[in-house]
């Protein structure tokens, strides 16, 4: 989507031009999966895939958006000074951006007049590359730049985490929003959700490619089990604190923990808490791994993330199970694994350049044969974070 088409359709769903064209990136996360809201280590990159917004002053109090990926194809309007949620599931889509409007403007910052707002998002629907945390960054960045707010990047990270958890409903960690919001080209993030210590490393895979498989079954994070599972972690938290002082799982090594569980004394719980402990500790051993340059370490540590997020935290499910399970058969794969919340969405592999096609072809038959329609393929760029253009 080039940024005069978005201008000219603008121009035909509202009548007047567009003041200025903005884009959000998308994210992937190489390893530490469901660590973030368990006060662990993260290790995700901004992706070239994400949200543009083609944006519009108005001179009275409504807001009005128009998103070219929903089939409705209608405007939805809200009064500026609408602080409520929608609550009609079919518009539910517009509370990515009130809320960020509503949490602004909390806080004292002035949004004194309406806009239009023409979204276009090119990451696939319910693929789990975090289109909600891209919208949220895109809203923030618009308001921030057509309002001249003095708010910082990460304030701006912080509200779009507080728009998902109050506002949308979603208990999610800081992760998806950091990742978008600080995103860095060529770069991923190593953050620590805990203190919020991040640092930026070169993302730097020599002969190797980042390929991005999508199920392509749909998927909303806060109708599944995210919640639930975000539950169990807290409950395995207060069995443990009988006898240990700690507020989150990513506090233990997974040596305490063992010596620990029969506090937990529960099988489920005991897997919950398990794959928390052990994918954290993965993303530091993997942080090493690259730092060393030993990409075989780094594939085979991603491999068993993709494990225990099916034995112990059980989020993948047969479509991510059937991508990532083929993708380490096929030659040229160092590691594949399903990244997101889980349920659906996607997963990733790290292919040899020169077998990336072959990979697509490959596990694409076998996704179709095992499935029954296809999963999508894409390269990924990794990319700056959000920005006008």
């Amino acid at each position: 989507m080039d940024k005069q088409q978005l201008l000219n359709e603008y121009k035909d769903v509202f009548k007047t031009n567009a003041d200025a064209v903005y884009f959000s990136p998308g994210r992937i996360n190489v390893i530490g999966e469901h660590t973030d809201y368990n006060g662990g280590h993260v290790f995700p990159c901004a992706i070239s895939l994400g949200t543009y917004g083609a944006y519009g002053a108005r001179n009275d109090q409504t807001v009005s958006l128009y998103s070219m990926n929903m089939d409705n194809g209608s405007i939805v309007s809200f009064d500026l000074n609408d602080e409520d949620p929608e609550k009609d599931e079919d518009k539910s889509w517009i509370n990515y951006f009130k809320g960020m409007i509503v949490y602004l403007k909390e806080l004292g910052y002035k949004i004194d007049h309406g806009f239009n707002l023409l979204i276009h998002g090119n990451l696939p629907y319910g693929a789990g590359l975090s289109s909600s945390a891209s919208i949220e960054l895109l809203m923030g960045t618009i308001l921030k730049d057509q309002f001249n707010l003095d708010v910082g990047q990460l304030d701006l990270v912080k509200l779009g985490q507080k728009t998902e958890n109050k506002y949308v409903g979603l208990n999610s960690g800081i992760m998806d929003q950091f990742a978008v919001g600080m995103g860095k080209k060529d770069n991923a993030i190593f953050l620590d959700c805990s203190t919020l210590e991040y640092k930026y490393l070169p993302l730097e895979l020599g002969d190797y490619e980042i390929v991005i498989m999508s199920t392509n079954k749909k998927h909303s994070l806060a109708s599944s089990k995210y919640n639930e599972r975000v539950a169990e972690c807290e409950e395995a938290v207060k069995r443990l604190n009988q006898k240990l002082d700690i507020n989150k799982l990513g506090e233990l090594d997974e040596k305490t923990f063992d010596q620990y569980t029969y506090l937990i004394n529960d099988k489920t719980l005991i897997k919950r808490a398990r794959h928390a402990v052990s994918e954290n500790q993965r993303t530091l051993a993997a942080i090493d791994a690259m730092q060393k340059k030993d990409l075989e370490e780094l594939g085979r540590l991603i491999n068993a993330s993709h494990i225990s997020l099916h034995y112990d935290y059980e989020v993948s499910g047969k479509e991510l199970d059937t991508l990532a399970e083929n993708a380490w058969r096929q030659e040229g794969v160092l590691g594949a694994r399903m990244i997101g919340g889980g349920f659906a969405g996607s997963a990733i592999a790290i292919v040899r350049k020169d077998k990336a096609e072959e990979l697509k072809k490959n596990v694409g038959k076998i996704y179709r044969e095992k499935i029954g329609y296809d999963a999508s393929f894409y390269d990924a760029e990794i990319v700056d974070g959000p920005q006008r253009i």
